[in-house]
């Protein structure tokens, strides 16, 4: 590919690239577009790159702008593949025992790894809230608890889903999403990595849902371990459903929030009888709660 457009723009109008339709449905060579927060001490400022291989058209740049706040800058690159140099500089993410890698790097030994193609959907890993659920995870597993019933809602490339099911592999697991592509993205990240896809023990099951208002997500509530990495809004929004499909005694793991926003969120699910067992840290929390 040898044009690329970068736009800038906002948290919410780059993390909507996961989720939106082709722009470009007639394209015979649709360009790749991806996004990415290039400083994490500035988390509401990010960039969209959408990567040509012929010098986009103005129709073409007219589409691009509507996705962004910012205007196009348009770059003629060097003859290479963007999208595997994209993802060469992505460095593996360690957090806990898990190690998160796109297929331009290896496995490492002793680890429990997942191979993720980063261009495809969020939640590779490569994101503070995704490396933070996986630490939490690996964290409650430490700590003892089991679980045998999980939710990840809002799955994206299916990450937490399948880290949850390597630390607790009795389990049964579904992961549910909005997006369609995301849970197509998640069967061919399951068949990479060995998730078994099912109804059963240690078997993931699949949907496309809205929250939690799906007959998958009814029938198997109430969830023992329920995951969402979304966005503080919905998790706010969805803080009665959630807590509903949680077995008491349940735990919850939340993340997609700022710590500007934990207290909204928290103060939501302490509203609806949880008690907070960890607030997390830093910029981007993850936290952990219980049914009572």
């Amino acid at each position: 590919m040898s044009w690329r457009v970068t736009l800038a723009c906002n948290r919410a109008e780059g993390e909507a690239v996961g989720d939106m339709d082709e722009p470009f449905p007639d394209h015979p060579n649709p360009p790749v577009i991806v996004a990415d927060e290039p400083d994490e001490h500035r988390p509401d400022d990010w960039r969209i790159h959408a990567y040509f291989e012929e010098q986009p058209t103005g129709d073409e740049l007219a589409v691009l702008a509507g996705l962004a706040s910012g205007e196009p800058i348009v770059e003629r690159l060097a003859d290479k593949d963007w999208v595997t140099v994209s993802q060469a500089g992505l460095e593996p993410i360690r957090a806990g025992r898990f190690f998160v890698h796109t297929p331009a790097h290896a496995p490492e030994e002793g680890a429990i790894n997942f191979l993720i193609d980063a261009g495809l959907a969020f939640g590779t890993g490569h994101h503070h809230t995704t490396k933070g659920c996986l630490e939490a995870l690996d964290r409650l597993e430490r700590d003892g608890r089991s679980f045998a019933n999980i939710a990840d809602i809002g799955t994206g490339t299916g990450l937490l889903a399948f880290a949850a099911m390597r630390l607790w592999p009795e389990a049964r697991a579904i992961a549910t999403d909005i997006d369609p592509i995301s849970i197509d993205v998640t069967a061919d990240n399951a068949r990479v990595n060995g998730v078994a896809i099912g109804e059963g023990k240690g078997e993931l099951a699949l949907a496309v849902a809205d929250g939690m208002d799906h007959p998958a997500l009814a029938g198997r509530a109430p969830f023992d371990l329920l995951i969402a990495n979304i966005l503080a809004g919905p998790l706010i929004e969805l803080a009665p459903a959630f807590v509903q499909a949680t077995a008491p005694g349940g735990t919850l793991v939340l993340s997609g929030l700022l710590d500007t926003q934990a207290e909204a969120v928290t103060a939501a699910y302490i509203a609806e009888g949880c008690r907070l067992i960890s607030a997390g840290e830093g910029e981007w929390r993850v936290l952990v709660l219980e049914r009572g």
